[in-house]
């Protein structure tokens, strides 16, 4: 019997870092996805490509590839609206784990402005936070509409944090660890390893007044080698105390413990397919319907699910 293949979607990778990298891997191991290339700076084109990845196309440019229907940003959270808006304006679709809480809206309404116009879709903090622990707080809140909800990450390295600090002149590396204290409340330990003749002093003020520390307790060390310091592992908890109708004391707990870069990239992953059923427009996870997440016959997938 003659079966036809299942058309695969074009996805293709913008950045190579630990999060590029598993949302390649997350894409070689999907049956409804193709990896078509990855995009990199013209300075670091063919550096340091893991093996499994040697095959794989990599360009300086997105149009340096062909048919691309959606692009995973694995990018610095800053950097994220610039290449999302240049990328939806070719009419390709994005997904990224933009993770800068109180801009996400803003960021939402200007790439849905030009999504609407190009006939594109961006997904936009398709992260584990903001992302699939949104959807944990919204199902919580349903259960229990009255209450506190109570976010508590770590112990592990921020991706987000410590990427902040690596952009700070005179820092030659660094790690940000996040510390729950408990009650939604985080001690930021930062470990650099600075250039030579950088002021440590001058480094660690930079650190502290940065809207990703300046809210939260931040211890700034020094280091001789940050490379001995890392470890990609992260966690969450999330805690809801409320009310469901007039009945109090309904308590709810979510806790993972993760490699933090392999399920960004996963989900990132997830979403892409998700971005392809969509109509024109920007969205959020708690926006989209779950089973868009997930390859597979429809009913099928309810029959296991529901």
């Amino acid at each position: 019997m003659n079966m036809s293949k299942e058309k695969k979607h074009r996805v293709a990778i913008v950045g190579c870092g630990n999060v590029g990298r598993f949302a390649a891997h997350a894409i070689l191991a999907s049956k409804d996805l193709e990896l078509v290339g990855m995009v990199r700076r013209p300075t670091s084109l063919h550096a340091n490509v893991p093996p499994e990845l040697a095959s794989i196309p990599v360009v300086s440019s997105i149009e340096g590839l062909d048919h691309v229907e959606v692009a995973c940003l694995a990018v610095p959270t800053r950097q994220v609206p610039k290449y999302a808006e240049e990328i939806l304006n070719l009419g390709i679709n994005t997904v990224d784990s933009y993770d800068i809480h109180h801009e996400l809206v803003h960021v939402k309404k200007t790439l849905d402005s030009i999504a609407r116009q190009k006939g594109s879709v961006a997904v936009i903090s398709a992260g584990w936070d903001p992302g699939t622990d949104s959807l944990i707080r919204v199902i919580l809140e349903i259960m229990a509409p009255l209450g506190i909800t109570t976010t508590n990450f770590g112990p592990g390295m921020s991706m987000g944090h410590t990427t902040a600090v690596k952009a700070i002149p005179g820092v030659k590396d660094a790690i940000a660890v996040t510390y729950p204290k408990g009650s939604g409340v985080h001690r930021r330990m930062v470990y650099v390893e600075l250039d030579e003749g950088a002021d440590f002093d001058m480094v660690r003020e930079a650190i502290i007044t940065d809207p990703y520390f300046s809210h939260d307790e931040t211890v700034v060390m020094s280091t001789d080698n940050v490379r001995d310091l890392k470890d990609l592992g992260h966690g969450v908890m999330i805690e809801r105390k409320g009310v469901a109708g007039i009945s109090s004391n309904q308590r709810f707990k979510f806790e993972m413990s993760i490699n933090n870069p392999a399920v960004t990239g996963q989900i990132m992953v997830g979403a892409a397919r998700a971005s392809l059923k969509q109509s024109p427009g920007a969205y959020t996870l708690p926006e989209l319907p779950l089973i868009d997440f997930l390859h597979g016959d429809k009913d099928s997938l309810l029959a296991r699910l529901v």
